[in-house]
């Protein structure tokens, strides 16, 4: 499939040559989201309570392991698929659709591209079926942007290591029962002396710290997590120990795919909140929708909505084909982010006062759209990716 074939309807929505599974998975998404996850969306963003229920009924679905192989206990789909699903359950639920993605691109994702065949039927296949969730601790007080700066430390004992060390604004940190995370094995190798390990959250030393109050995602689960003096046996090393650094930083190129899933969806679904209240909303006699002030914000939102799912399936295509996506899903995550931020503000201006309270969903999206432009590598991160790929292929 390449991108000339996703075709452009974007009202419902259905890309005409999408493959069956795609539509069928965007069809089951929607549903399970406007049925089961769109009533609880403002309550969990009010109570920051995380959606323990919902999660367990997207494994039902097959949802927590779309893009991986039956064998591992996944659906077998691809990663078009998967961004579908983050698509529309963050249409109307980021909090939902963050937890679904830092389990999927984050907690499977490092164990299906970079574990042995041992660790991918140990720890894979109870993520991938929704048995158990994955989270991913890379960033740090000292390193965030600058991801080389892990002081985490993982020291060579008798059969393993021994870890200490913290991660910070870890999605679903409390709740996971496997941590996909970076240590520092040698300083004196700079990021070839950082290793990555997996590790069961129920070994002894490992503890969650602070957890966060936020702007959004409220109903996602992000907390500080603290490894003290934790064994994690050798069998537990993913890869070489040299080679953690750059697995991580694939795995974060991978999860900007999904970054700009969920920046699509909650655009997409302020557009739709828009055009509903334009409708209905009248003024000096007549709906707003026909002002051509409003107009003109629907036209940009539609436009900049549908150029942003361009991007993200390319760069979702291109990684199924198993071509170089670096660049692609940098461009997918910036524009489709920025693109969430601008639509979002606008939603706000047509709803106008109301727009502002706490009672319409608007309001939430655009909290929850900030993030878009933060996680996975922020905007400046990405543009410095884009222009270092053309300028090396120039």
């Amino acid at each position: 499939m390449t991108l000339d074939t996703l075709g452009t309807e974007s009202s419902p929505r259905m890309h005409t040559f999408l493959r069956d599974e795609h539509l069928q998975v965007r069809e089951t998404a929607r549903k399970f989201a406007d049925e089961v996850v769109a009533p609880r969306a403002a309550g969990i963003d009010e109570r920051e309570e995380f959606p323990h229920d919902t999660v367990r009924q997207m494994a039902e679905l097959g949802f927590m392991g779309l893009p991986f192989p039956e064998k591992y206990g996944g659906a077998g789909l691809d990663t078009l698929a998967y961004v579908i699903a983050v698509e529309e359950i963050s249409r109307v639920c980021a909090s939902t659709g963050i937890t679904l993605a830092a389990h999927v691109s984050l907690g499977c994702g490092p164990v299906f591209a970079f574990g042995t065949e041992d660790q991918k039927m140990r720890f894979l296949v109870p993520m991938a079926k929704g048995e158990a969730i994955g989270c991913f601790g890379l960033t740090e007080p000292n390193a965030g942007s600058d991801a080389a700066g892990t002081q985490t430390t993982a020291v060579r004992v008798d059969g393993g290591w021994k870890v200490n060390g913290s991660k910070i604004y870890i999605t679903n940190g409390s709740v996971a029962k496997f941590v996909t995370f970076t240590a520092r094995t040698d300083k004196s190798k700079g990021t070839q002396g950082i290793s990555a390990f997996i590790m069961d959250t129920a070994t002894p030393g490992f503890r969650v710290g602070k957890r966060e109050k936020k702007m959004g995602h409220r109903g996602s689960d992000t907390v500080e997590i603290v490894f003290q003096d934790c064994f994690v046996p050798d069998g537990n090393l993913i890869g070489e120990t040299s080679g953690g650094f750059r697995a991580f930083m694939r795995t974060l190129t991978g999860g900007r795919i999904s970054i700009g899933a969920m920046a699509l969806g909650i655009a997409q679904g302020a557009m739709e909140h828009s055009i509903k209240y334009a409708k209905e909303r009248h003024q000096f006699g007549k709906p707003i929708a026909s002002f051509q002030a409003i107009e003109f914000m629907l036209a940009d939102m539609a436009m900049r909505i549908e150029a942003s799912r361009l991007l993200v399936y390319q760069a979702a295509v291109r990684k199924d084909a198993g071509e170089e996506f670096v660049k692609h899903a940098a461009m997918a995550k910036l524009f489709a982010s920025e693109t969430s931020n601008w639509v979002t503000d606008k939603a706000i201006q047509i709803h106008g006062g109301l727009g502002y309270m706490r009672d319409v969903p608007v309001e939430r999206m655009h909290r929850d759209a900030k993030l878009m432009e933060i996680g996975e590598g922020t905007s400046e991160i990405q543009r410095m990716i884009i222009a270092r790929e053309i300028l090396r292929g120039a």
